[in-house]
């Protein structure tokens, strides 16, 4: 294989990756990070940090992997995924498997560089269900929720890496890290919708028909509920609860993006949640940092 090949190559599997949309790797990035800034009070180890983010960057791109395997007979009936990499015909299934058990290997690799056997144990469930996700399409009316899970389960895997163990509101976090999962994903649900119900897959956009929109409201709101609840808990302050209200600001704008129900604007919206995570997470360091806890 030529240098020419082998690039044309690397570019499909990036693709296949989704490295080039890095939205994804962010929405499951900034719940791993509130975890490790507050399972640690505000003090991550390095090592943890790195492994967490590069962890998160490998998983990613594995659930990704699996997701075009797991639709690549209907992917070619959809608009905006009919040119993936798999379902066009231009990677092979071989490949992509293989894609998915590399990206796996590499994640438990980093994981047991930590030496934590709670973490190790808890990589297990993580790749079930990053790998079981796509086909709960088939079945669940929500599969969000599902999605919200896998998402979130670098939640109790950033607190057994620091503590050991796993409290009660490293689970707290992830049920609200379930309802925004439910809350953005129903939004890029929602740019899908006509092909989905063509093809047969089941989402929560189709679920909650015309009452999407307030679910996708009441599923942000539920978000922040339970996330102020945990920082109440741990007499976090004033700058973390800032933080809460540019997030619901933020939400409150994507209200005015998915009202009409128009596929552009609600994709804006599900990309713009980025910001919600961004603004949870600069709320809780600033908070640790006001407090005279410094990085280490």
């Amino acid at each position: 294989m030529n240098w020419i090949a082998l690039k044309e190559k690397l570019d499909l599997y990036e693709k296949l990756m989704r490295l080039d949309k890095p939205i994804g790797i962010l929405l499951l990035l900034w719940p791993t990070l509130w975890a490790l800034w507050l399972s640690s009070l505000g003090r991550p180890e390095l090592m943890v940090l790195w492994v967490f983010v590069l962890g998160t960057v490998l998983m990613r791109s594995a659930g990704c992997v699996i997701n075009d395997y797991a639709d690549r007979d209907f992917d070619r009936y959809v608009e905006r995924t009919k040119e993936r990499p798999l379902t066009a015909g231009r990677v092979s299934v071989r490949e992509t498997l293989w894609l998915f058990i590399g990206l796996c290997l590499a994640s438990f690799v980093l994981v047991l560089l930590l030496g934590k056997p709670l973490v190790i144990w808890l990589s297990l469930p993580a790749v079930f269900l990053a790998a079981s996700y796509p086909f709960t399409k088939r079945f669940f009316a929500v599969p969000q929720a599902y999605l919200g899970i896998a998402f979130g389960f670098g939640i109790p895997m950033a607190y057994a890496a620091h503590i050991d163990s796993v409290p009660a509101e490293a689970w707290w976090l992830l049920l609200a890290n379930v309802f925004w999962a439910v809350a953005y994903d129903t939004e890029y649900a929602m740019v899908d919708r006509d092909d989905d119900v063509k093809i047969g897959i089941k989402t929560s956009a189709i679920t909650f028909g015309r009452f999407d929109v307030v679910a996708v409201m009441l599923c942000y709101a539920a978000t922040l509920g339970i996330i102020g609840w945990v920082g109440h808990t741990l007499h976090l302050g004033i700058a973390f609860y800032m933080g809460l209200l540019v997030a619901a600001g933020i939400m409150g704008v994507h209200y005015t993006w998915i009202r009409g129900r128009e596929r552009m604007p609600c994709f804006k919206a599900f990309l713009h949640n980025n910001w919600v995570g961004l603004s949870i997470f600069a709320g809780i360091v600033i908070d640790f940092l006001l407090s005279g806890r410094s990085f280490g």
